[in-house]
Order: structure tokens, then C-alpha cells, then sequence
């Protein structure tokens, strides 16, 4: 006959499978724990990096003027001290014929910018045989500064839209050398993607744009 098994012979089987079970878990939790961090810090990126790209997509900068693109450098755009530019917001011609501000972030001032200000619907957003129109060229930008610090290859051109609504769109390369960008041969018939390929100067790292359109003495009032 076969006697029954004491039961303090099975409690240090279910002590080590416990103690196993514990490591194991505590081990996990370590795991989603430091991991969980990283991916959470990654959404809130990829929502914000979402929320710039998108508006450029659907103003069709994105595809017209430019190819997609991840922003990574913040800048800012600001006429008459007050007025900012925000993707798809109108100006009035008054208010952009002076130059504006444009601060640049990135990481510091050793590495260098270009900014580009172009017009993809000149002269009319219905026939742009024109696209694009070049208005500015600022190369040389110290990182952290503003585009007062960089060099002007082509002088700012105020815009003066004569026919519809006008896409003036702002791009930032981040070079990869100092006086490295040349001018274009013509303001006409530019085109950001062939001038960056010619330049060396890769995808964009930020961009915004604002429309314009005809100040008529009706729209004054």
C-alpha cells in the first residue's frame, strides 16, 4: 500500500516554481517597462511630426514643390514683427511686402541653412507655367539664429499676386557644407527639388506656406 505523501514535500516545489514565476515577472515588467518608455516618448513625436507634414499635404506643397519629407528643424515666419505664418492662413499683400523673420532652431550654429521662398501658381494658380516663381535665397544660416545671419544669393522679392489665390511656401535645408549653394540662372521656372539634387542640399527639414491674393479696394474695406 502506498502511503500518502506528506504535504510539506510539495511546498518546496511550489516555492521554487513561485520564486521562478516571480523573476520571470519582475524580469517582464523590467522589460515593458524601459521599452514601454522609448515607444511612448515616440508617439507623441510622430503625432507632432504628423501635424506639420499634414497641412503640407493637403495644400499640396507636398507633391508640387516638394517631395515628403520628416520636419526636423523648427522655424518660424514672421512679417511686421507680429504677423506668424501658419500652413494655409491668407496675408494680405501689404503686410508681406517687407522682409520677413525667419528664426531657425536645430542644434547649434556650426551647422549651416538654407532658406528658399517660392510661388508654385505664378502667374495664376489655374495656368502656373510660370511654377515656380523664386522670391528669396538665404544660404549660410547659422543654426539657432535667424536668416539676418545668412548670406543673400537672391534678394527678397515681395510677392504681388495678380490672378487667384496664391501658395507662397518657405523650405529649410540643413547643408551639409558652408558656401557650398549657388544662385539659379532665373527666378522664373524654378524648381526647389532640381535646385536641392544640384546643390547637395537632400530632402527638406521644415516648411510652411501661406496664401495671397489680390488686395482689390472691396477687400480694403
Amino acid at each position: 500500500m502506498v502511503g500518502k505523501r506528506d504535504p510539506k514535500e510539495r511546498e518546496p516545489l511550489k516555492s521554487i516554481k513561485s520564486s521562478e514565476h516571480s523573476k520571470a515577472s519582475t524580469s517582464t515588467n523590467s522589460y515593458i517597462g524601459t521599452h514601454s518608455i522609448s515607444f511612448c516618448a515616440l508617439v507623441p513625436y510622430f503625432l507632432v511630426m504628423s501635424r506639420l507634414i499634414e497641412p503640407l499635404v493637403v495644400g499640396r506643397v507636398v507633391g508640387e514643390v516638394v517631395d515628403t519629407f520628416t520636419p526636423s528643424v523648427k522655424m518660424n515666419v514672421t512679417y511686421n514683427c507680429n504677423k506668424l505664418v501658419c500652413n494655409g492662413h491668407e496675408l494680405m499683400p501689404a503686410v508681406i511686402a517687407p522682409k520677413p523673420r525667419v528664426d531657425i532652431g536645430g542644434e547649434d550654429m556650426r551647422t549651416a541653412y538654407t532658406l528658399i521662398m517660392t510661388d508654385p501658381d505664378a502667374p495664376g494658380p489655374s495656368d502656373p507655367y510660370l511654377r515656380e516663381h523664386l522670391h528669396w535665397i538665404v544660404t549660410d544660416i547659422p543654426g539657432t539664429t535667424d536668416a539676418s545671419f545668412g548670406r543673400e544669393i537672391v534678394s527678397y522679392e515681395a510677392p504681388k499676386p495678380v490672378i487667384g489665390i496664391h501658395r507662397y511656401v518657405f523650405v529649410l535645408f540643413k547643408q551639409t557644407a558652408r558656401q557650398t549653394v549657388r544662385a539659379p540662372a532665373s527666378r522664373d521656372r524654378f524648381n526647389t527639388r532640381y535646385f536641392s539634387e544640384e546643390n547637395g542640399l537632400g530632402l527638406p527639414v521644415a516648411a510652411v506656406y501661406f496664401n495671397a491674393q489680390r488686395e482689390t479696394a472691396a477687400r480694403r474695406r
